[in-house]
């Protein structure tokens, strides 16, 4: 009996020239891009229900509460005029506009600014509200520079 094995053949490596197309390129920072864009589109919607419930006079609003702005109706304006605009902005940023992206980051500051109006009343969704808009700001100043991204480009 021999202590060594017989020579086994080696398996040869095939390298490959270009590498395999995936269904995940684009380049660095389009998912926080679009992770931006549908973080604006959902507070315009937080912000535009809210708004109405102010506006109809719900029992959704302690009664009787003090307001920096006037009263509770001039609040819901204020929320559904917000609204309306973080949707427009929501898109431009689908977009892959450069005025979009700045637009995102004042829109996204100012709700920063509104929901510190808010946090005596809602606490809690207040603060993850902001710091979804800090996020936001993030994701907008890193990765949505001039011509290094477009949603469309990314499929």
């Amino acid at each position: 009996m021999s202590t060594t094995a017989p020579a086994r053949p080696r398996s040869t490596v095939r390298q490959y020239s270009t590498p395999e197309p995936t269904s995940y390129g684009g380049e660095e920072g389009t998912g926080w891009v679009l992770f931006a864009a549908v973080m604006l589109s959902l507070i315009a919607t937080l912000n535009f229900i809210d708004g109405i419930a102010a506006v109809s006079n719900s029992k959704f609003y302690v009664a009787n509460a003090e307001f920096v702005f006037s009263n509770l109706n001039t609040w819901g304006w204020i929320l559904i005029v917000a609204g309306v605009v973080q949707v427009v902005v929501a898109f431009a940023v689908w977009a892959a506009t450069e005025w979009g992206r700045w637009l995102g980051v004042i829109a996204a500051g100012l709700n920063m600014i509104v929901q510190f109006f808010a946090l005596p009343s809602f606490p809690a969704r207040s603060i993850l509200m902001f710091f979804v808009d800090v996020i936001v700001i993030y994701g907008l100043l890193t990765y949505g520079g001039r011509n290094r991204y477009s949603l469309a480009d990314s499929r």
